[in-house]
């Protein structure tokens, strides 16, 4: 036998030994330290969804996976506004805060032919992608950022912005009706608002307000305005309120005059609710029907 065929035996042994289980193998395996950003196993959908803290709403549980506790894939607030406006098939369409796009699903199933979804929340953006994944929105574009900067610089006209739970969390929120306005001849809004009558002095639910009430005048209407902060609410992984800590509240009367200065003149209001446990809320559906704007206009 040559040196060649010796050599070769040898290397073919050890191999063959590294590929015996045995105790040397055991002990190399348990000193494997898995790294922090993999996941191991199987994939699924539950993986993606672990990767993100903070889930508030839950997915159709056709998907298979546990999530928030909300179920907003359904809501009625936004089958109202979108039996208010009529069809939105072949409509463009944008909303301002998708959260963790459960009314994204909802939009996108009515077969818009553009559908933006702006969100300042890093974590939220993030779980809309997800939520894009796994319910396969083909239609719906989101953009990470603040809305109100989108309404002042994109261009874009849209025939109807939807903004659930967004006004209440703005510093300038009569500059987000205005932007909107300036975008749009249909709104719908849903919205806590401030009101000495629902909710006087001594009730619970003033508890974030601080400071005295503020009026400032526009478009000829005076606007009361009730300074908030959320004291400390953005540290958990699950907060989903503004970009800013302190953010305004409106009176609800002040925000239906404000509408019809900017010239929406058909408006209808749907789930007026003063007793609601974290602030009085309403949704209203604000139409301009007098005079349209056109795009150019708008630009």
């Amino acid at each position: 036998m040559n040196s060649h065929s010796v050599k070769w035996g040898k290397l073919r042994a050890a191999l063959m030994a590294r590929l015996r289980p045995g105790r040397g193998a055991e002990l190399e395996a348990s000193k494997l330290r898995q790294l922090d950003e993999y996941v191991s196993g199987m994939p699924c959908a539950q993986n993606a969804i672990d990767t993100l803290p903070g889930w508030n709403h839950a997915l159709p549980e056709a998907v298979g996976v546990t999530a928030g506790a909300g179920f907003f894939f359904h809501d009625g607030r936004i089958l109202w506004a979108l039996e208010q406006f009529g069809s939105i098939e072949g409509k463009a369409v944008l909303e301002i805060g998708p959260l963790e796009a459960s009314h994204t699903y909802m939009l996108e199933q009515r077969q818009p032919a553009l559908l933006h979804a702006v969100e300042a929340n890093r974590l939220s953006f993030l779980r809309c992608l997800v939520v894009k994944e796994l319910l396969g929105l083909k239609v719906a574009r989101f953009f990470l950022g603040d809305g109100q900067a989108w309404l002042q610089g994109s261009g874009q006209r849209y025939d109807f912005i939807l903004a659930c739970g967004v006004l209440y969390h703005m510093w300038e929120p009569v500059r987000l009706l205005e932007l909107m306005a300036a975008r749009t001849d249909s709104i719908f809004l849903w919205t806590h608002y401030a009101s000495e009558t629902a909710m006087p002095p001594g009730d619970l639910r003033r508890g974030a307000f601080i400071g005295a009430m503020e009026v400032e005048d526009h478009h000829g209407v005076s606007v009361r305005l009730y300074r908030r902060s959320y004291h400390g609410a953005w540290q958990d992984k699950s907060f989903c309120g503004g970009i800013h800590d302190r953010h305004r509240w409106i009176e609800r009367d002040d925000i239906l005059a404000l509408l019809r200065a900017l010239g929406f003149d058909d408006l209808r209001i749907a789930s007026d609710e003063p007793d609601h446990a974290n602030g009085p809320a309403f949704s209203v559906f604000a139409r301009r029907t007098q005079c349209p704007m056109s795009a150019e206009a708008a630009a």
